[in-house]
């Protein structure tokens, strides 16, 4: 049966943009991520440590290699930043 070289041209373009916008998507997020893999299955503890380390750093992903805390750290606590109703 013969190949319709046509069919390839279509496929070959439809190949190569699908490749495109997951190769696209992929560096946007691990560069949102500072160059980390993302995140899967965050759990209660996780979720707090990236709290912490977001107040520490400024950034989510971001962790110090200090030993002890900055002194601002003291009052930068999230009871101060969580609202109450």
């Amino acid at each position: 049966m013969p190949v319709p070289w046509e069919a390839l041209i279509p496929f070959a373009l439809l190949t190569t943009m699908f490749g495109a916008a997951g190769t696209l998507l992929n560096t946007s997020k691990r560069l949102q991520n500072q160059g980390k893999p993302v995140r899967y299955n965050v759990d209660a503890w996780d979720s707090m440590m990236m709290d912490r380390d977001q107040r520490l750093t400024g950034h989510k992903r971001g962790q110090a290699a200090e030993p002890y805390a900055p002194e601002e750290f003291e009052t930068n606590s999230v009871w101060y930043t969580e609202r109450v109703f």
